[in-house]
């Protein structure tokens, strides 16, 4: 009988390793179907968890608190498991390399606790080759067995994204690979019992791992593109956002907006793409082109706020101002390489200490990241200008009477909203007689 049947029997177990954002639903949608473990090193979160808390908000507190899923922190209970699935975090260092530190550690961590006849599959985002060339080679060495006699390892690049509620994990096709035909059958048919979109197979791990690099360096590059043209139509005096409606009606256009690109995925995943060309002698030019743009969007985006606020007879320094959301993107707790962080520290060099307020971030977690205190929303008035930095709905749908409990006492013409997702309603902002800019 194969390891697929004996997980449907529940005769055996399947451990996800990691439990962020991607380890998470995992998690709980396997639980339904095999038994479960789920492992991560972080205690307070292994207990969070078990308190029937998600915080990640990716299943929901009802979900956790009524899945089966056994939430631990004891390496041991690996044991118990022959199905291993690795979603740890794999971001970059400050030089911009790829940093494989958690990888590497849970590697470790798996490999001294691997029992034979198992099947490990990473999820993590990597540069082609690291699997095969890091990652066996590691789970050799702790546990003693050998890759291809003893256990097979496969790849299946994770495609959640955090927030969506349309685009889940189960709705998602999965890219599937494994090291030989039967490891990837096996696996096939593992996830087949939670993806309802169903399974891509590819021919070898290399495929899969550059799948989630090559996916979201073409997001990159086509938000870099739409950034540069927003740089060049607020010279021109042109509404992007108009520009590009009217461009999205032919039949081939992609679709794309301007914004700040963060988060987890395409402000890090070009750069394992460009770390692994250089490795091989080829200089990246357009993906890392398109890199410096986004990544310099926030330095626009703050010129652009100064300069707003002297047109409002502002004196800068002494300017009241509020950004409303410090998550990465909309209706999501994830802060990581949030942009809106950078806003504030570029904000700070001219003097200025917003105020910051977010109903969907952890104000603990906001505070060990960033050193930002976290107000309440209610807390804001008497505002000069007031930065919408991320389209969470609260922010989309409130009505214009409240936006303007928000200012002080002085014309609306002197009052500023800068709409950095542009997913305000412009019309009827600016007939109100605000001063309004969008990216």
């Amino acid at each position: 009988m194969n390891l697929y049947e004996r997980l449907k029997k529940r005769e055996e177990k399947l451990a996800v390793i990691g439990l962020g954002y991607v380890g998470v639903p995992l998690a709980v949608a396997f639980s339904s179907k095999v038994d479960t473990i789920g492992f991560d090193v972080n205690v307070e979160k292994i207990q969070t968890y078990k308190s029937g808390v998600d915080p990640t908000k990716e299943v929901g507190n009802a979900k956790i608190r009524n899945c089966t899923v056994n939430f631990t922190s004891d390496k041991a209970m690996l044991k118990e498991a022959k199905f291993h699935i690795i979603a740890v975090p794999t971001p970059i260092s400050s030089d911009n390399s790829p940093d494989l530190t958690f990888v590497i550690g849970a590697s470790k961590i798996l490999g001294q606790n691997l029992s034979k006849n198992s099947i490990i599959v990473y999820e993590s985002t990597v540069y082609p080759g690291v699997t095969e060339d890091i990652c066996i080679p590691i789970l050799e060495e702790e546990s003693g067995l050998t890759c291809g006699v003893d256990f097979k390892v496969g790849y299946s690049p994770e495609r959640i994204n955090p927030g969506d509620r349309v685009n889940k994990l189960d709705t998602i096709i999965k890219i599937v690979a494994g090291m030989d035909k039967e490891s990837l059958d096996e696996i096939s048919k593992v996830y087949e019992l939670i993806i309802h979109a169903g399974i891509h197979k590819v021919s070898s791990i290399k495929v899969a791992e550059a799948v989630k690099v090559v996916e979201n360096s073409q997001r990159d590059v086509n938000i870099a593109f739409m950034n540069e043209l927003a740089m060049v139509f607020d010279k021109m005096g042109i509404d992007t956002h108009e520009a590009i409606a009217a461009m999205n009606t032919k039949w081939n256009a992609l679709g794309f907006f301007p914004g700040l690109v963060g988060g987890h995925c395409i402000s890090v995943d070009p750069h394992y793409f460009i770390y692994a060309a250089e490795k091989l002698g080829h200089h990246s030019q357009l993906i890392l082109s398109s890199r410096r743009i986004n990544e310099d969007m926030s330095t626009f985006v703050v010129n652009a706020i100064i300069k707003q606020l002297i047109l409002a007879n502002k004196v800068v320094k002494n300017s009241k101002i509020a950004i409303l959301g410090i998550t990465y993107k909309e209706n999501c707790p994830d802060i990581r390489n949030s942009k809106a962080i950078k806003l504030i520290e570029q904000l700070n060099d001219y003097g200025i200490t917003p105020l910051v307020t977010d109903p969907q971030a952890s104000a603990t977690e906001v505070k060990q990241e960033s050193g930002v205190e976290l107000v309440d929303f209610d807390d804001l008035h008497s505002l000069d200008c007031a930065i919408f930095a991320i389209a969470h709905d609260e922010y989309i749908n409130m009505p214009l009477e409240k936006l303007d409990t928000l200012f002080g006492d002085y014309p609306n013409s002197e009052k500023v909203i800068i709409d950095v997702k542009a997913a305000l309603d412009k019309d009827k902002i600016t007939q109100k007689g605000y001063r309004y800019w969008r990216l």
